[in-house]
C-alpha cells in the first residue's frame, strides 16, 4: 500500500513541475508577444511618445525582471526547496529525534536498573 502513495506522491510532484514549466513557457511567449506589440504600438502607432519617449524600453525590463524572477523560482528554488527538499528535512528531523528518544531510553533503562541493584545490595 505504500509503495502505491509513494508512486501517487511521485506522480504528483512531477504533474507539478511539469505545470510549472509550462506556466513559465506561457509567460516567456505571452512576454515575447507583448513587448512586440508595446514596440510596434510605441514606433508605428506613435502612442504615448507624447509624455515620455521610449516608455515601452520600461515596461519591458520590468516586464524582463518579472520573468526572470518567475525562471529563478520555477529552476532554481523549487528545485532546491521543493517538496524532495521539504521530505528529506522531514526524515533528517524524525531520525534525529527517534536518535534523542532511543537516547533517553537508555539513560532511564540503566538508571532504574542501577536502582534496582541498590535496593538488592541494601
Amino acid at each position: 500500500m505504500s509503495s502505491n502513495l509513494e508512486q501517487h506522491e511521485l506522480y504528483e510532484n512531477a504533474r507539478n513541475r511539469v505545470q510549472q514549466k509550462k506556466r513559465l513557457y506561457y509567460h516567456f511567449v505571452l512576454f515575447l508577444i507583448g513587448s512586440v506589440f508595446l514596440i510596434i504600438l510605441n514606433k508605428i502607432f506613435k502612442f504615448g511618445e507624447n509624455y515620455i519617449e521610449n516608455w515601452f524600453v520600461w515596461v519591458i525590463s520590468f516586464w524582463f525582471i518579472l520573468l526572470c524572477l518567475h525562471f529563478v523560482n520555477v529552476f532554481f528554488v523549487n528545485r532546491f526547496l521543493g517538496k524532495e527538499w521539504q521530505r528529506k528535512q522531514i526524515e533528517k528531523l524524525v531520525e534525529k529525534q527517534e536518535k534523542k528518544i532511543t537516547q533517553l531510553q537508555k539513560t532511564i533503562e540503566k538508571k532504574s536498573s542501577s536502582t534496582k541493584d541498590d535496593e538488592i545490595v541494601l
